[in-house]
């Protein structure tokens, strides 16, 4: 089986990323969402998990 045909018969989808996008690795775009992002998540409060 080639790998096309590998890639044709597989359940996942496959995805071609931009070179671009390797210069905003490590960035933070929206650093007042992110910090606003952070504090709810500081704040809330997650269910107890009962197995």
């Amino acid at each position: 089986m080639t790998v096309i045909e590998k890639l044709n018969a597989s359940k996942v989808p496959v995805i071609v990323f931009s070179k671009k996008l390797e210069q905003l690795k490590g960035k933070v775009l929206f650093p007042e969402k992110l910090a606003r992002a952070n504090e709810i998540l500081a704040k809330s409060v997650l269910p107890k998990f009962v197995k």
